[in-house]
């Protein structure tokens, strides 16, 4: 199995972001060089699991956050993402997308034979 490390490098890229640090900021928190973290980012390097870790705590994400996407039939691929996008709706958004959502699936499994959406 191959490790998306560009996947990977886009999350690290994101939460640091999100928390308003720089890759010079996090690369010191973590006691790791700037182009270090570059090359995660830009998925130029395979992050170690250490680092990983490390950079997790830092940016206040989970590891399993970061690696999502990764593993085969994953229970919660996209979970992260999906909560990043509710996080700010009220609830008749979040009721609007859930229903949406539902919908979605079921036209998807529905039309599949075709092929249409694999």
């Amino acid at each position: 199995m191959e490790i998306n490390r560009k996947l990977i490098g886009q999350k690290v890229r994101e939460a640091r972001s999100t928390k308003g640090l720089s890759q010079a900021t996090l690369a010191e928190e973590i006691d790791m060089s700037v182009p270090y973290i570059s090359h995660i980012e830009k998925a130029r390097k395979q992050a170690s699991l250490k680092a990983l870790i490390r950079i997790a705590d830092v940016l206040g994400v989970t590891v399993d956050m970061l690696l999502s996407g990764n593993q085969a039939n994953d229970p919660l691929e996209c979970h992260y993402e999906l909560a990043k996008i509710m996080e700010s709706c009220n609830s008749y958004e979040k009721r609007f997308i859930y229903e949406f959502a539902k919908l979605a699936k079921d036209f998807i499994r529905k039309n599949c034979e075709s092929n249409l959406f694999r």
